[in-house]
């Protein structure tokens, strides 16, 4: 006979009663991708970043590595150097590959609420995880923004 029975050992049977099936439907996949790249050595950091009501947001930049984020409250419109801007609403995810692309806006769409999202970005050690475009740069590179559609 086992050592920990429930049905002969009440401790055991107290346990298993305490025991919770909620994490097996506890879990709902809010975003997948694979990235391009993950800098050697890496180190993972993740912040939090709040916006008042019609912020701009950060200045156009770019970070070492890959960011994942998640949107918690309001709504932020997004640019990504390649895509169209598009609006990320609370409860939605986002990712952007890091390296050489820029991030032109993340900025809150919206001007009555605030903007609260998290980022999990992925660092190269050594380097800052945010570093702005000169305007110089964001020149040069104009032909590869995408307009926002209509």
């Amino acid at each position: 006979m086992p050592e920990h029975d429930p049905v002969t050992d009440p401790a055991a049977a107290r346990a298993a009663a305490r025991r919770s099936s909620a994490w097996q439907t506890a879990l709902t996949v809010v975003q997948e991708a694979q990235p391009p790249f993950i800098p050697a050595g890496a180190h993972v950091t993740t912040v939090v970043i709040e916006y008042p009501p019609g912020d701009p947001g950060t200045p156009p930049h770019r970070h070492p590595g890959p960011a994942f984020g998640y949107v918690l409250e309001g709504e932020m419109l997004l640019e990504l150097e390649g895509e169209a801007p598009r609006v990320v609403r609370a409860g939605e995810a986002f990712w952007e590959p890091g390296g050489d692309v820029i991030h032109y806006q993340d900025g809150n769409h919206r001007d009555n609420v605030p903007l609260r999202f998290t980022v999990t970005m992925l660092c190269e050690p050594g380097k800052p995880m945010l570093v702005l475009v000169e305007e110089e740069e964001l020149a040069r590179r104009k032909d590869r923004r995408v307009a926002r559609p209509a």
